[in-house]
C-alpha cells in the first residue's frame, strides 16, 4: 500500500518538475515570460517571477529526490 502511495507521488512530482523546468526562461526568453518575466529583467536581473519559480523548481527537484529514494527503499524489500 505505501509502494503505491510513493509511486503515485513520484508520478505526479515528475510531471510537475517537467512542466516546471520548461517554464524557465533559456537565452532568448521562455514561458516565464508569458507572467511578466521579461519587464523588469534587463534592469534587475531576474524578476520576482523568475525567482519564486526557481523556489518552486527547488522545492519539485527536492520531492522527487526523496521519493526516489524511497521508492529504491521500498522496491528493496
Amino acid at each position: 500500500m505505501l509502494l503505491i502511495i510513493v509511486l503515485t507521488v513520484h508520478v505526479i512530482v515528475c510531471g510537475g518538475l517537467i512542466f516546471l523546468v520548461l517554464l524557465h526562461s533559456g537565452k532568448g526568453g521562455g514561458l516565464s515570460d508569458m507572467f511578466g518575466g521579461g519587464l523588469g529583467a534587463t534592469a534587475a536581473g531576474s524578476t520576482v517571477v523568475e525567482k519564486n519559480l526557481d523556489r518552486i523548481t527547488l522545492l519539485a527537484a527536492l520531492l522527487f529526490t526523496i521519493s526516489s529514494v524511497s521508492l529504491a527503499f521500498l522496491m528493496d524489500k
